[in-house]
Order: structure tokens, then sequence, then C-alpha cells
């Protein structure tokens, strides 16, 4: 079989053989064209020691990008592909980095230390693999399965737990059950993961077609790193509106919400805040009040936890505390709350507000998503005739206000709302010399 190589791989590999080395793709790349997906990544592996491997590329474009442990980069056509050294490697103390690696001459035990057997697959430079741990065949087979020891991987670096999962969610690849035992027996590792590693793994998580079925097999592992998640895991919801607990209804909305990280992030922790709101009446018909507020600072405190970006992390907060609110259909409603959030995070609530009643008793809340539907369309209807619902699209400004006699300050702003609020309600329509009757 031939498999596209990009030139700049190739010339690489080429020069290495050429000079008496083994060189070969490996990891990533060459699964995912085992997969039959193209590259991000061109990562390669040579018995070439660090200074050998700079020797062959003399002259060309190089970043010393890990040199004590025996990788470089080489620029080729603006591309950078990492070239490192066969090694094994020691022990983990900061279950992130080796202590120290030993350079080695055995491919086979450079493809030994790696995460999983799909990841531990080299590919010549004629398309001819070298598959000592049966990588091939657990892609063929959608397997995720470790290199030797399940635990002994994972406490190397925690993070192989949020790989492992990120991979099943996003391959749709079932964990091979020592690996998936590993996994559980061993999540206290992420503990020693730096936040922002987890979040980048958890971003790739979220975010892939079968999440679900992640969500639901290991909930453990996501109390670990987010303790928050723990009362939500085992919430009963004994409530017409819901069907299911609070883990399988959030795993439902989350399954239900487009597959952009915003929506899916919020969905998630949409309903963090019901344990601690919850109450029972005396039908023994459980009540959740307040809890969109009470998730809001939850959801908060966590997106700060896993360092996530301000914009994201404000997004999601917004759009937790509103999720519930309750949205008439009238053109009014619509006009204030494009006003209130701008037009994409109206949307974004829109959908959130479907992916919620996606998870809920489907013969209560149908006509509440046909509402939604028709709410949407009303709102791009609104936006696409370029109706007023925002103080810049206002017929009159703050020289207008001042020259009908209102001193310059914070009255004008008052001012502009005031009328900006008589065109959202319908009172007055916007157009320049009703405005200015108004001001007179």
């Amino acid at each position: 079989m031939r498999f596209e190589i990009p030139a700049g791989a190739r010339d690489i590999l080429q020069t290495l053989t050429g000079a008496g080395f083994e060189a070969f793709l490996v990891g990533g790349c060459v699964r995912d064209l085992l997969r039959g997906v193209v590259p991000h990544d061109w990562d390669i592996c040579t018995s070439a020691r660090p200074e050998e491997t700079e020797g062959c590329f003399a002259g060309q474009r190089i970043i010393e990008t890990g040199l004590k442990h025996g990788t470089i980069t080489v620029l080729k056509g603006g591309e950078p592909y990492e070239i490192t050294t066969y090694r094994t490697e020691g022990p983990y103390s900061d279950s992130r980095r080796p202590d120290f690696v030993q350079f080695v001459s055995s491919l086979e035990a450079d493809l030994a230390r790696r995460d999983f057997t799909m990841n531990a697959i080299a590919m010549d430079l004629e398309g001819r693999l070298r598959d000592p741990f049966c990588g091939v065949e657990d892609i063929r087979n959608g397997v995720i399965r470790c290199v030797g020891e399940p635990a002994s991987r994972f406490r190397e670096d925690g993070l192989r737990v949020m790989r492992a999962l990120r991979f099943g969610a996003v391959f749709g690849y079932a964990v091979e059950e020592k690996t998936a035992q590993a996994i559980h027996e061993n999540r206290s590792v992420l503990d020693q993961v730096a936040a922002e590693r987890i979040k980048a793994e958890l971003c790739g998580l979220l975010v892939g077609q079968h999440v679900g079925t992640i969500l639901r097999a290991y909930p453990d592992i996501f109390v670990q790193f987010w303790p928050s998640l723990g009362p939500l895991v085992s919430l009963e919801q004994h409530n017409p509106w819901h069907c299911w607990g609070g883990w399988e209804h959030t795993i439902r909305a989350v399954e239900a919400a487009p597959a952009e990280l915003v929506l899916r992030l919020t969905m998630l922790l949409h309903d963090i805040g019901k344990p601690a709101c919850k109450s029972t009446d005396e039908n023994g018909i459980d009540h959740f009040y307040g809890h969109p507020a009470a998730g809001a600072g939850l959801a908060e405190e966590m997106l700060r936890a896993l360092k996530f970006d301000n914009r994201t992390r404000e997004r999601v907060v917004t759009l937790v505390e509103h999720h519930d609110v309750q949205l008439p259909l009238r053109a009014q409603v619509v006009r204030r709350w494009l006003n209130r959030l701008g037009p994409e995070a109206f949307f974004q609530l829109l959908a959130v507000k479907q992916a919620d009643g996606m998870g809920q008793a489907h013969g209560l809340v149908k006509d509440r998503l046909a509402q939604l539907d028709e709410m949407r369309a009303k709102a791009e209807e609104i936006v696409a005739q370029g109706q007023c619902f925002a103080l810049k699209d206002l017929a009159v400004n703050g020289r207008d206000v001042i020259a009908a006699g209102v001193s310059p300050g914070p009255e004008v702003g008052r001012v502009l709302s005031m009328l900006l609020e008589q065109v959202v309600s319908g009172v007055t329509p916007n157009e320049r010399e009703a405005l200015l009757n108004m001001l007179r």
C-alpha cells in the first residue's frame, strides 16, 4: 500500500537513510495514515544521535527543540518536522517527563516506551510498517490498548488517562478492558498533571462525536479534576420534566448540542448548581429553584481552575446563568435579548435551550422545542432586516441628545437607553424624526 507522504518528510527520510541511518515516520502521523486521515504533524524517529542528525541537515533551518531528549526540529517549506533519536526513558518523577533518556539503536525499544499500540507503529519511506505491538490490528478493530503494562503507562504520564478518553470520544474506539480498568484505578495520577494540559485534552474530547460514550463510562475521571461534578453524577430527579438522573440528562444534553466547544462545555456544566438547590415538595416532586445562578458561580470556579481563557469562561458562565430563562415568542422579547446578549450569544442560548430540552421528557417539551425553532427564525429575521436592538442601531446618537439640551455625561447614556427601550418594545419606530420629537 502506498501512502501520501509530504515532500518535506520524504526529503528528511531520504537524507537520513542516505547517510546510513535508519529513519521512520512514527506515532500519530502513521496512525492517521492507516485510518485514512490526513495527518497534521509528521514525526520522525531515527537511529542517528542528535549530533549526527544535526550534521545531516547542516546549513538548513534547525530548531534544537529538546536536544537533551534527542529531539530537533527541521523546517522544510515552512513546515516543522520533529526528528527524535531512538530512546528509552527513565522513571517519571513528575508524572510528565522522564527523569532521563537513554539513546538506543533499536527501533522496537523506542516503540515500547509509547503510550498506546496505535501510536507505536513506524513506517519507512516505502510504506513498510514495523508494528511489534499489533497496533495495526487494534486500529482495524477500533481498540485503544496500552503498550505493555497499562498501570505503568498511566503512572509515567497522568495525561495519558485523558488522551485515552479523547481518542475514544473522537475516534469512537473502545478502550480495551485492562486499559480501562487501569484508567479507573489510576485516576489520581491526574492530580499531578498541569491544569492547562487537562484542559487541552478535555476540549478535544468534548467536541468528539462519541463524547457521550466516554462520559457514561468514566464519570470518575471527570470528577477527579472537577470534584464539583460528583453530586451531579449521583443526582436523582423526581420531576415530570425529567426521565433521567442528573448525569444522564447532562450527557444527553451534551450529545444534543452542536460540536462547538462553548456549547458542549455549557451543557456539561449547565445543571451543576442543581444538587445544592434541590428541594422536594409534599408530593415527592423535586425542584431546583435558583440552580442557574448557583451553577454559574460553580462554572466560573471550575473553568478558572482549568485555566480556560476569559472569553470562553465568560461566555459559558453567561449561558449557564440564562439557560433556564423563559422566552415568550414575541418580537420585542427577541429584540431585548439580542440587545442584552448580542446576536452570537443569543443564538448560542437558543442552542443551549434546545439541547437541554432534548435531554428531558419529550412528550412535555416538544412544544417548547417547536417554539425555540420559531424564535430562532424570528431572531434571524430581525437581524437580517437590520431591526434596531442595540444602541448603535438607533437613528439618533449622543450628539442629538446633547443638542436637545441634555448635559454631557452619564445622563446622555441613560436617555439613549430609554429611547432604545421604546424602540425595542415597539412603542416608537426607529425613525430619526420620531426620536427627536421624543427628545424635544
